[in-house]
């Protein structure tokens, strides 16, 4: 699978983790940065790492802040992407199994790293249910 990750510095520790992760897992990764802990500014890289997955260079991406709600956000304005902040392992089970979620956003200050890492993992092998949850998705991509 293709993914595209991105950081800003709050969660750049993280990103590096995770993609030592999915390298070892087999994955392909493009890494939008950020590149280092110090302060920038989020959308910069969040956004080109969702227009990623948008525009089909990635299968799905992963990003990552200090909480993952900024980074949720400015991933969700893209069209045709559904992000979902995850907090544990079975809010990113749901998120793909109902929302079939294609943007996973995590929070480096509010979840210890082998709980990001696990996260990651199920989120990436859980399938979408499809059935009455297609229509629910199919109901988001027309009104996005």
């Amino acid at each position: 699978m293709r993914i595209a990750l991105a950081s800003d510095h709050a969660g750049f520790d993280y990103k590096e983790r995770i993609a030592v992760l999915l390298r070892t897992l087999g994955h392909d990764v493009e890494d939008f940065g950020t590149n280092s802990a110090e302060a920038v500014d989020y959308p910069q890289f969040i956004r080109p790492a969702a227009e990623a997955v948008a525009r089909g260079d990635a299968d799905r991406g992963i990003v990552l802040g200090g909480s993952g709600n900024g980074e949720a956000i400015v991933a969700n304005k893209v069209r045709g992407i559904r992000c979902a902040l995850c907090w544990s392992v079975e809010s990113a089970r749901l998120s793909r199994q109902h929302n079939d979620a294609n943007v996973c956003s995590l929070g480096q200050r509010l979840i210890p790293l082998e709980t990001a890492l696990e996260i990651v993992r199920v989120w990436l092998e859980t399938p979408f249910e499809g059935g009455r949850h297609a229509r629910r998705i199919a109901q988001i991509e027309s009104h996005g």
